[in-house]
């Protein structure tokens, strides 16, 4: 069954509705993975609509910064309501203590990069499948209302369709896709099994501030941002024709609203994408000019490429229908609003680094003065 089809149901309301009706009637919120990207940006949200939050995390792949950052912009009242717990959601226990309380779990922890399954499938299958595991049972045991939980649109694997639609799916390619399959099927499950209502999200590459441009396994927009801020080259998996539905991360944030106050429908998946793509060679230069208004010589970048990696899918675009139909779902930013947004917050982040660089060697400077 279909949100459209429950007997009484209204048509899906705007996102505003949604946030109004949140304001007048505020409830717990657990976020799982809250010090993370996406994470991070659901909490400021929530806190910022007057929602109390639980969040869980063990800054494996998440930062204290990002939580430092989220909690200085809200302010003091609002950061008030916001209940930390370090732990694993590996643990039991510290899944237990964390759904105490809450009304809807949004579930984002995961280890989420598919070079990372590659070469750890173990720690892949034990975060993103036992993991969700512990947080479905917890959830259970607490009378949680809804669930929602972060698929990936890696699910979609070898499937051939040039439009991405929830119903056909092929093989996974990689130990990262199939846990994400793996974690659907478990949630229908317990919906058939236990009653437990659940809400998937199938994310088509999600970028925006806070999302981190270091390490192996970055995504592509803050790892390349990153090297044309810094004027280093920037370098492409493939020959970049590769092309991917890029979602900024505040149409995640509303889609992870909306599906938490739809009604009790059972088990849902949608696609949370754009519904539009690009290639890499596109994006780089997309980039390349955004970033060049900050810095000019990123004007002159150029891009180097690479063997193509394992796993990888070669081309991605979502179909937006059934969540826009069922859940309210409309993107409030198109790629280009993304990018520009984007490119401003890691300008910022550089010139802040810039300073703070600057200021330290004055200081060593003029200490090494005074003990001269």
């Amino acid at each position: 069954m279909t949100l459209d089809e429950i007997p009484g149901l209204p048509h899906p309301a705007c996102y505003d509705d949604v946030c109004s009706r949140l304001r007048c009637e505020p409830r717990r919120f657990l976020v799982t993975g809250v010090a993370g990207f996406i994470g991070s940006h659901l909490l400021e949200a929530l806190l910022g609509l007057g929602q109390s939050v639980t969040g869980l995390d063990n800054f494996a792949t998440g930062s204290r910064n990002n939580l430092s950052d989220v909690l200085g912009r809200v302010g003091s009242v609002a950061a008030a309501r916001f209940r930390f717990i370090e732990g694993d959601i590996r643990d039991p226990l510290a899944c237990g203590n964390a759904v105490k309380g809450a009304r809807v779990v949004l579930h984002q922890a995961a280890l989420a990069s598919v070079p990372r399954s590659i070469e750890d499938p173990l720690s892949c299958y034990s975060v993103n499948v036992d993991g969700f595991l512990n947080v479905l049972l917890a959830a259970r045991s607490a009378d949680v209302e809804q669930i929602v939980y972060a698929s990936s649109s890696s699910v979609y694997g070898d499937d051939a369709s040039g439009v991405k639609t929830e119903g056909r799916i092929g093989n996974p390619l990689s130990p990262y896709a199939s846990t994400k399959l793996v974690d659907e099927i478990y949630a229908g499950v317990f919906e058939r099994t236990y009653g437990i209502s659940s809400v998937g999200l199938r994310y088509f590459n999600v970028f925006g501030p806070r999302q981190d441009p270091a390490g192996p396994y970055a995504a592509v927009v803050p790892r390349w941002l990153e090297k044309l801020l810094s004027n280093e080259q920037c370098v492409a998996f493939g020959d970049g024709t590769a092309s991917r539905d890029f979602c900024y991360v505040d149409n995640v944030v509303q889609a992870n609203v909306l599906a938490a106050c739809a009604p009790e429908s059972g088990h849902a998946l949608f696609n949370i994408g754009c519904g539009a793509r690009i290639t890499l060679l596109e994006l780089f230069d997309a980039l390349r000019k955004g970033v060049a208004f900050h810095q000019p010589s990123a004007a002159n970048a150029t891009l180097r490429f690479d063997s193509p990696r394992t796993g990888d899918i070669p081309h991605s675009l979502a179909s937006i229908v059934r969540a826009e139909d069922e859940l309210g779902y409309v993107p409030s930013h198109d790629l280009a609003r993304g990018i520009t947004e984007t490119i401003a917050w890691y300008a910022s982040r550089e010139l802040r680094s810039s300073v703070r660089s600057v200021t330290r060697g004055t200081t060593r400077a003029s200490e090494a003065g005074v003990q001269s």
